[in-house]
């Protein structure tokens, strides 16, 4: 029986099934050279997935035109695997073009301590004229094998593909475009540790990850998770670019606390000068040690004054973990120096006598408490 049916493959059905059996085989090799850190891409163990199914479907469709299939019905059949290679190819080759744009012309960057090329935005721009190239190519070959020649017909499914594509521009078209846009301007690039900032919610620190045709990936410093955003709505948000600070000292960081106006101005001042002469000698806080603080007051509230402590760091990718460190160390000074960092309450004495206006301020107060 099996003598049989290898009878019946001659050369070109020995190639299509030995070349697909190789690809559904080392289909996650395959893609583990395209993408340089597969592990971390959220969709790899689909792509894979995909990759093998339309080789599996090409070798069942192939297998059945050769062995099932009688004479009137094997022009269908060899439609149909044509299709599923046609459909195959260019998928495969948009992986492939892609993967040669960003070796060529992406710019290797430092992400969590390892080297890895990023896209630009001349790749982006690249990748996607080339996949839309690949795409009509394999659009016009799809139509061909499917004998659609005639004007009318070939004109009837391209009309319906550009419909349908009208009707859902609104839902990808933006994000496309504005992804473009990101990169292009060079203001978010994959590396980057940025602020989000949005009105209705609190900000967000963390690190620009990848930068895709719909979305962008960041990764939350402070929850470490990931977080996607859609590129519309990434340049609707307040961003505020750490990395790309103008000073050559480094980013200008800075911590706020809220101190009573019962502590005086020097004793205050010598608590932060000496917090920061710890952080100096502390090698885990990674700031710029050869630059003096600069001490500031930002704002005399109603119950306290808010005093600021500005320093300098080049290591963004710790922002977080050097201000807990530094809040800890002026912390552990001011029960030293016996200054309170608790925002005070405060309280008015009221002059006590028998007028009207008296007795009615007293009797305010005690509403109130």
């Amino acid at each position: 029986m099996l003598q049989n049916l290898l009878n019946q493959l001659d050369s070109v059905a020995y190639i299509i099934l030995t070349v697909n059996l190789f690809l559904l085989i080392f289909a996650s090799q395959i893609l583990r050279l395209v993408y340089s850190e597969p592990d971390k891409v959220p969709s790899f163990s689909r792509k894979i997935m995909t990759f093998r199914a339309l080789n599996l479907l090409i070798i069942v469709v192939y297998g059945y035109y050769l062995f099932y299939q009688s004479k009137d019905e094997q022009a269908l059949g060899i439609k149909l695997v044509a299709v599923l290679a046609i459909i195959y190819l260019a998928y495969l080759l948009m992986h492939l073009v892609h993967f040669i744009i960003v070796r060529q012309y992406g710019k290797v960057r430092t992400i969590e301590g390892k080297e890895r090329e990023t896209p630009t935005h001349k790749t982006r721009l690249l990748s996607v004229f080339s996949s839309i190239f690949i795409a009509i190519i394999a659009l016009i070959g799809t139509i061909h094998f499917l004998g659609l020649n005639s004007l009318l017909e070939t004109g009837g499914v391209i009309g319906f593909i550009g419909v349908f594509l009208a009707l859902t521009s609104s839902i990808w078209a933006p994000d496309i475009f504005h992804g473009i846009i990101i990169l292009n301007s060079d203001m978010l690039s994959e590396g980057d540790v940025v602020e989000l900032q949005d009105a209705s919610s609190s900000p967000i620190i963390g690190i620009v990850y990848r930068t895709k045709i719909f979305h962008t990936v960041i990764l939350n410093k402070v929850n470490n998770h990931r977080i996607m955003i859609r590129n519309s709505r990434l340049r609707d948000l307040i961003i505020h670019n750490l990395s790309k600070f103008a000073s050559a000292k480094g980013l200008r960081e800075k911590i706020s606390f809220k101190i009573g106006y019962d502590s005086k101005v020097s004793d205050i001042e010598c608590m932060f000068s000496e917090a920061y002469e710890k952080a100096k000698k502390d090698a885990d806080i990674s700031f710029e040690r050869q630059y003096e603080m600069e001490l500031a007051i930002d704002d005399t509230g109603d119950h306290a004054v808010v005093w600021s402590l500005y320093y300098y760091t080049k290591e963004v990718d710790e922002l977080i973990s050097i201000r807990q460190k530094m809040i800890k160390i002026v912390y552990k000074t001011s029960i030293e120096h016996n200054i309170s960092l608790a925002t005070p309450m405060t309280y008015m004495s009221i002059p006590v006598n028998n007028s009207p206006e008296s007795k009615n301020m007293l009797q305010i107060q005690e509403n109130t408490e």
